[in-house]
């Protein structure tokens, strides 16, 4: 994995620096406008992963850099650093959606500290697909996909829901009451008649492999029957 990318927005010069090179120590890649004018030129040509946003700067102020990056690049994240602590500035800060607001002179190791926390925040974690084996079948419960070989159907949300429960507890009775509450709210006459043609359907299904046999004991509930 590349180092993250920062905008870093200051026109202090000395402060600058300081930041850029504290910030390079800790593993990131920084890249420094002077003014907003300058940093929304560099944004079309470069992927970052954050900005940091002095508010007062010449040309136009931070808070008006943060409308254009909201409207022109809505996925990347901000913080506002800034010498001006008047309530109505940090509220305005976090209204136009900044991620973090530090008022100067601040600790750097704290500014790392809410980079990061930003960044992770951000990060999406990798999703780990769960994969039930019903027979000759690859159940995939989040993903409402059941598959046997090339072939795959998408079930509906409450098919999932129905096939799901039978499949963590193959060979066990399900009673009609745990499958409703669970997934209806409710054991009333139509969601039973629901869940009855949910049954018929998935039982259609399965019917390809001839080792799967999904039972319906009658005054309880169902049985899902798996080879082996």
């Amino acid at each position: 994995m590349g180092k993250s990318q920062i905008l870093l927005v200051e026109d202090d010069a000395d402060l600058a620096r300081l930041l850029c090179k504290y910030l390079g120590l800790q593993g990131f890649e920084v890249t420094l406008a002077m003014d907003g004018e300058a940093a929304l030129s560099l944004l079309p040509g470069k992927r970052f992963d954050i900005a940091v946003l002095d508010v007062m700067l010449p040309k136009e102020d931070g808070f008006v850099l943060a409308e254009s990056i909201k409207t022109q690049y809505p996925g990347l994240p901000f913080l506002f650093l800034t010498a001006r602590q008047q309530k109505e500035d940090v509220l305005k800060g976090l209204g136009l959606g900044a991620d973090d607001y530090m008022i100067k002179p601040f600790d750097a190791d704290e500014l790392i500290l809410r980079v990061q926390n930003i960044l992770r925040r951000r990060t999406p974690l990798p999703q780990v697909i769960e994969v039930l084996n019903i027979g000759r079948f690859l159940f995939e419960p989040s993903q409402l996909r059941l598959s046997s070989g090339s072939e795959s159907v998408l079930l509906t949300k409450k098919e999932a829901g129905v096939l799901e429960q039978l499949a963590r507890q193959p060979g066990r009775i399900v009673t009609r009451q745990e499958v409703l509450e669970r997934l209806w709210d409710t054991a009333d006459f139509f969601s039973g008649r629901s869940l009855d043609v949910y049954i018929g359907r998935l039982r259609k299904l399965l019917e390809q492999d001839n080792q799967i046999r999904l039972e319906s004991v009658r005054g309880s509930g169902f049985i899902l029957h798996l080879p082996g």
